[in-house]
């Protein structure tokens, strides 16, 4: 019998929202958002009772107000969340060393070989979100499979607050009858693209070529001919390297006078850049910021220097970004990144990962 890996991916149910839920009781079972207000901004979650009204992450709060007017708005406490996630990543390195977070609320787990010697990846996932009940009082979804791409469509299959199994014997045929929209990774453009060749579920896409798919699709169809059919090799990364840290902000009344635009940016906005920057211990070659116009239009401007930018002459890169072409629009949301991060921790330790049956 072929050798498998044992992985599991743990994503808590609408995390931002079930935290507010949890800390302020009487949000309990209404129709919550994280972000924004009835007449502006983004919504960053929505409580699953918000969802059933269609409220949903990335949303304009505007929009989100009209599909549901009994919604709650909350300014969202990323400290809080933050403070959360970590209790809930010492649950997951208490199986296993090999913890890959995507982001505060979700993380992909390697227990082939795991700190307790369980054989059973599914009771190992069970046993995550008792924990992480019992300690947070939230709940978690959880997938479970052979890799990585299968175990993060299995961890949305049953949620809130379930989990799902996709052995190696029925990967196959349960992609084949999963809509192209649901495969991790494939978006809505990429979909539209797909179905322009008659391509709506996996059995569509597993009948054309990897020639095929490579001239109309490039690198991708490489990929995307793998994935259909189970495959998928990338290894659970525990240290992987944050591509670019930043903080954005939405503003109630649009920002016009660029004396007014430098005075929030070196007020509101630079100083938590900072503090995220000193936490995560990184620094940078590229430093963007961006520049939401009230129309809704988007851009950005970058400047990449040959060593790591202090944080000592930022404000000067930022306000020379700022200055470089004239603002054509009162801005409704300001953002800095900086990017080629390195971080103190980019090694990893780890070689390569045993194999055992599944």
């Amino acid at each position: 019998m072929e050798n498998y890996r044992k992985i599991i991916h743990v994503d808590m149910d609408a995390f931002f929202a079930s935290v507010e839920q949890l800390d302020h009781p009487e949000y309990k079972n209404k129709p919550l958002a994280v972000g924004g207000n009835k007449e502006r901004g983004v919504v960053a979650a929505a409580s699953y009772e918000a969802r059933k009204f269609g409220v949903r992450s990335a949303m304009s709060s505007k929009l989100a107000a009209l599909k549901c007017p009994d919604l709650i708005f909350v300014p969202p406490r990323f400290e809080r969340y933050k403070e959360i996630s970590q209790a809930i990543r010492k649950i997951f390195l208490s199986y296993t060393d090999l913890v890959e977070p995507l982001s505060l609320d979700e993380a992909f787990l390697d227990v082939t070989v795991n700190h307790f010697g369980l054989p059973s990846a599914t009771l190992i996932a069970k046993e995550i979100r008792q924990k992480i009940k019992e300690e947070t009082g939230l709940n978690a979804s959880a997938g479970i499979s052979y890799n990585k791409f299968l175990a993060k469509i299995a961890s949305d299959l049953n949620k809130p607050n379930g989990q799902a199994l996709i052995t190696p014997e029925k990967a196959e045929a349960f992609l084949e009858k999963l809509p192209i929209e649901k495969f991790f990774g494939i978006g809505k453009v990429m979909a539209k693209k797909m179905n322009a060749f008659g391509i709506y579920y996996g059995y569509d896409l597993k009948q054309y070529s990897l020639p095929f798919l490579t001239s109309r699709f490039g690198k991708s169809g490489l990929h995307f001919y793998n994935i259909v059919r189970g495959i998928h090799e990338s290894e659970v990364k525990p240290n992987r390297i944050r591509k670019s840290l930043g903080v954005e902000h939405t503003f109630e009344k649009d920002l016009i006078v660029t004396s007014e635009i430098k005075a929030t940016l070196k007020e509101k906005l630079l100083p938590e850049f900072y503090r995220r920057l000193e936490r995560n211990s990184a620094y940078g070659r590229t430093i963007t910021l961006k520049i939401k116009y009230n129309d809704f239009t988007l851009h950005t401007r970058s400047k990449t220097l040959l060593s790591p930018i202090l944080i000592s002459n930022m404000e000067n890169i930022v306000n020379e970004l700022l200055d470089q072409e004239p603002l054509i629009l009162p801005i409704r949301l300001l953002g800095v990144s900086l990017s080629n991060l390195v971080s103190k921790d980019h090694e990893n330790p780890f070689g390569e990962q045993l194999r055992i049956d599944y």
